[in-house]
């Protein structure tokens, strides 16, 4: 094979550069290791709201990633016209959850390896990378942190408060405090003792308090 035999394309000598066997198991490997992807990004899960369409997402990136180097691996001109075409590709869909990126490179990681014959690399690889995720992600804390959102008359009500929430929580740190005429409203980190929320009923009954709300805290705080 000469220079110039290496850049000849011919689109009817191409459709035999993949086998269809290859292309069978290459494609359905791919389908099995982006659904073992999307059950472990369903199980890992921890954000606000499940996306279902973002599972469904790694599934078809893994076998699209497939299908693309399969075609790349097989035609040397059609690679070069691969990295053109991508290159002109923008993304705009932002990612709100930073443990989604690797989920997303993992699902094209697992593709690639697949098209280039490495199978073993890419069913173990995917077997550990999915049982460390399962075991670090749903780890729990041990002490769970919650918001205490409270809305007081005045400074001495404020006061009370913050000495009762102290009773009952290894942590109490102000994040943020809103100031009005009559009314003062609190945002406090928390970390409770134990998992017995019944102090917050007693607290909005205090004298001076308005309202008393305690929510879970993900560590994205927004005040």
């Amino acid at each position: 094979m000469t220079f110039q035999d290496i850049f000849k394309s011919s689109f009817l000598e191409n459709i035999t550069s993949v086998s269809l066997l290859d292309m069978a198991i290459a494609l359905i490997l791919a389908f099995g290791l982006g659904l073992f992807i999307f059950l472990v990004y369903k199980k890992t899960f921890s954000g606000v709201m499940y996306s279902s369409s973002f599972g469904v997402t790694l599934v078809a990136l893994t076998m699209v990633t497939t299908m693309v180097i399969l075609a790349v691996t097989s035609n040397v001109v059609l690679s070069l016209g691969m990295v053109g075409a991508l290159s002109i590709v923008r993304f705009r869909t932002a990612i709100k959850e930073p443990l989604d990126i690797a989920f997303l490179f993992w699902s094209i990681a697992v593709g690639i390896v697949l098209a280039a014959g490495m199978i073993p690399l890419a069913v173990m690889g995917s077997v550990v990378i999915g049982i460390i995720l399962l075991v670090f992600v749903n780890k729990k804390s041990h002490v769970n942190p919650y918001i205490v959102v409270l809305q007081c008359d005045g400074q001495d009500s404020e006061n009370r408060a913050k000495v009762y929430l102290e009773q009952f929580t290894q942590r109490c740190v102000v994040k943020s405090k809103t100031a009005q005429k009559d009314m003062v409203e609190l945002n406090l980190e928390v970390r409770l003792r134990d998992e017995n929320t019944g102090f917050i009923n007693i607290l909005a009954d205090m004298d001076g308090v308005r309202s008393a709300v305690l929510v879970s805290y993900n560590g994205d705080y927004m005040g």
